[in-house]
């Protein structure tokens, strides 16, 4: 064993890498003129179904917006000096439409260059709150839908580093909202101030699976400053600006209004913190209060998480997933685990799912013990409830159809959860008389919403299910055509009023009400697609096997005006990403779609189809494990038979040159790559961004894995590309953020493999992309990503002239 232990030492010892001194590129023409684009407005409806929202941000951010001061503590990345989350997405502007089209307002008076953030209608559908952030704070503003005008609420002093900045009181006639503390915030400078003592953790014994988190607490000045950015005042904010106190200053994590509107449900972080968890796993308190102040009652004390069983179907002990039940004037709904959240424990029942109804002096009601794990609950009425359960191992998912008068249920699914074919879709939920939003039900009946996606395409619908007999009826199913129809939201169910979005590879989606028993449409938006040089790109939906007859998918994508029947032999990109399933049925079935808008993004190999390349995009890579074998058993054979049955599908078709064939991944997909290039000689170069390589760095899991280092030390090496560095002989360009929050895609991990391949002579090259986390946002850094990968490609895959 100690030789595994040694890697993990020897890959934490620091060491410097040779730097280039490379100023930012811009990739080539081609490519540069699908990534410099104008970002499509966002479209957001109004829950009354008579207003559009169009909502513009600008397509990157950039690398001074990266660079603002950012403060890391308890998982959590935040603006100091602005109280809201580092890498929010501000929006610049709004425009109001009606849903008719026959009143636009794209003059409102908003602020120049407003950072827009946080929109929320108000639940008579009349207002618009949101807020707008500035260099010293973030205020609060409302838009009146009927006047078109905006006024400011508050000054800059709204908090959004524990939770969201405000909240509608029910009657819409006024916010609750996080306040932040008069007293400056001094951020810590680590290195001006010397330390009051030593760093200390203790372990008491038990045992836990935690997974590698970064940007945790480290010191107690940490906690200080997690405190001191944390605490919110919670205060009353009219529509005309008002203030009024509700609630002193603590560390607010959830609020929510029961349906009658007379209670408030409230959660707060308590001490003491910990150094190996985020912040919501430290201790919590939950109590109801009245819209004065008055505590109602105390209903739920979390002690601090910092130990998990083993299994993902293990869950904190005690009561969680707490909130009102949306059909009742104030009644709380809300889980204990029966197990004590060990899923790794024999036991007959899991959960148990409790109602509480206000003013709480009885005791709460059990209403079903479920044998799985929790996962979720959808209320109607005093008959009809619908209760999911989950387990991990299984991928199951059931529903029971529950009477939560009486406690009788029965089951009416039984599925794996990943069998998106046989996905019966989601109850439809309406505003009630409270203004909230249950499970409809009419004259016994529940009307569900699906994907529809089978094997001949994706075709969505709307049943209806009689609750008393359980027999279904086909309301309506999208019809095949050149444009593929996704169903948007109801308008009116009984009338047959919804809202629908249409799109094809050339069309940019854009939504359209309709009436499904007339099929009559009328357009709401008309965005036009941004990326014209993609339209005469050919594109196609791609099926084949793989040698154990596992049914797989691609989307192909070849360049305009390629000849098929003089078949070219072109270089082939495959970008893909690894999904555990659990049996080769469900892993067979696909939701890849030809009928969809070609968005290309940073995220893909797209661009590179108006270079003269094929790209087969979102390749199926599934490894299964059947029965009590786990998928990692058998990861690299299955990794490498995935590749071979994508090179072997288009070239079959006669499109490509099979020595020149290049993978790429981002995260999971980054890891998938390492492995293809050291265990197969199927490509000719590889990308990987932002992966993990070496897996005794992240020792309790990953990805799906749920076995640790110390259960099985030879999967961890196997599934380690850093151990197999020296089989690497492919070209491999390694892309990382230097600021990645990703839990276990720390930037050591490129770093560290990198320097394994060029010391062992591997041909690579890595590039480390300033200020950015997992995800890639700033136009410079991305421009230069692909710059290096059009670089790179053309080098390795393009023939020599």
């Amino acid at each position: 064993m100690k030789k595994y232990f040694l890697v993990a030492f020897l890959l934490s010892q620091s060491i410097g890498f040779a730097q280039e001194n490379l100023n930012y590129q811009k990739p080539s023409a081609e490519i540069l003129a699908l990534a410099d684009y104008q970002r499509p407005p966002a479209v957001v409806i109004s829950p009354n179904k008579n207003w559009v929202l169009f909502l513009y941000r600008p397509t990157y951010k950039s690398l001074y917006d990266l660079g603002q001061a950012e403060t890391r503590l308890a998982g959590l990345r935040m603006n100091a000096k602005t109280g809201m989350p580092s890498d929010e997405l501000f929006y610049n502007k709004i425009e109001l439409r009606s849903i008719d089209g026959k009143q636009v307002f794209d003059q409102l008076n908003l602020p120049k260059d407003p950072l827009i953030s946080n929109l929320s209608f108000s639940p008579d559908s009349k207002m618009v709150a949101f807020t707008i952030t500035e260099e010293s704070g973030t205020a609060l503003y409302m838009l009146n839908l009927e006047t078109r005008q905006i006024d400011r609420l508050t000054g800059e002093v709204l908090n959004s580093v524990l939770d969201a900045p405000f909240r509608w009181n029910r009657t819409s006639d006024r916010l609750l909202v996080n306040k932040r503390v008069p007293a400056p915030v001094k951020l810590i400078d680590e290195y001006a101030n010397l330390p009051k003592g030593p760093i200390i953790s203790s372990s008491d014994g038990k045992i836990s699976q935690l997974r590698t988190y970064q940007d945790l607490l480290k010191t107690p000045e940490d906690e200080q400053q997690f405190i001191e950015l944390g605490n919110s005042e919670l205060v009353w904010i009219d529509l005309s600006g008002r203030e009024q106190a509700y609630k002193a200053a603590d560390l607010y994590v959830g609020a929510s209004f029961s349906p009658d509107g007379k209670y408030i449900l409230l959660s707060t972080l308590k001490k003491p913190f910990s150094y190996v968890v985020p912040y919501y796993n430290f201790p919590q308190e939950t109590n109801v209060y009245d819209l004065n102040g008055n505590l109602i009652k105390k209903v739920n004390e979390t002690p601090l998480n910092e130990v998990m069983p083993k299994g993902f179907s293990s869950v904190r002990a005690g009561k969680r997933s707490f909130s009102w039940r949306q059909d009742k004037a104030a009644t709380l709904s809300y889980v204990e685990a029966i197990d004590g959240g060990d899923a790794s424990k024999p036991a007959e029942w899991r959960d148990e799912l409790y109602n509480w109804e206000a003013p709480f002096d009885q005791s709460p009601k059990s209403l079903i013990k479920l044998a799985d794990r929790f996962g979720g609950v959808f209320y109607g009425d005093d008959t009809y409830a619908l209760v999911y359960s989950r387990w991990y191992d299984t991928r199951n998912v059931k529903a029971f159809l529950l009477n939560p008068t009486t406690g009788k249920h029965q089951l009416i699914e039984d599925r794996n959860s990943q069998d998106v074919y046989a996905d019966p879709g989601k109850v439809y939920m309406d505003k009630n008389s409270f203004g909230t939003y249950s499970m409809y039900i009419r004259k016994d009946k529940t009307y569900w919403i699906g994907d529809g996606y089978t094997k001949e395409g994706e075709f969505p619908f709307i049943d209806e299910l009689d609750l008393k007999t359980l027999k279904k009826r086909r309301l309506y199913t999208a019809k095949a055509s050149a444009m593929q129809e996704r169903i948007s939201s109801v308008v009116d169910i009984n009338k047959g009023d919804i809202i629908v979005s249409l799109q094809s590879p050339k069309d940019f989606p854009n939504f359209f009400s309709k009436n499904i028993k007339s099929n009559k449409q009328t357009a709401i938006t008309a965005i036009q697609n941004p990326f014209k040089s993609l339209e005469a790109v050919h594109k196609e939906v791609l099926a084949y096997k793989r040698k154990d007859g596992v049914e797989l998918s691609g989307t192909l994508y070849l360049p305009a005006g390629y000849d098929k029947s003089k078949k070219e032999k072109l270089p082939l990109l495959i970008w893909a990403y690894p999904r555990e399933y659990k049996d080769k049925t469900t892993a067979g079935q696909s939701t890849n779609n030809p009928k969809e808008f070609t968005f290309p993004s940073y995220g893909s190999f797209v661009y590179w189809v108006t270079k003269g390349y094929a790209v087969l995009d979102n390749a199926a890579f599934p490894i299964v494990g059947e029965g009590k074998s786990e998928p990692n058993d058998t990861f690299i054979p299955q990794l490498v038979s995935n590749a071979e049955a994508a090179i072997d599908a288009v070239d079959q078709l006669g499109y490509i040159d099979r020595n020149r064939v290049a993978v790429g991944g981002h995260s999971y997909g980054a890891f998938m790559t390492a492995h293809l290039l050291s265990n197969s000689k199927l490509f000719a170069a590889g990308i990987a961004r932002s992966g993990a390589y070496n897996r005794t760095l992240t020792p309790f899991g990953f990805q799906s894995e749920q076995r640790n280092f110390w259960d099985d030390p030879q999967l961890y090496m196997t599934m380690s590309p850093f151990m197999s560095a020296d089989r690497m002989k492919t070209p491999m360009l390694l892309v990382h953020g230097a600021a990645d929050n990703n839990p276990g895609t720390f930037t050591l991990q490129t770093e560290r493999y990198f320097q394994a391949l060029k010391n062992l002579g591997a041909p690579a090259r890595m590039v480390i992309l300033p200020r950015e986390s997992h995800g890639y946002a700033a136009k410079e850094n991305i421009f230069h990503l692909l710059w290096e990968q059009d670089q790179f490609l053309e080098k390795y895959l393009k023939p020599k002239q």
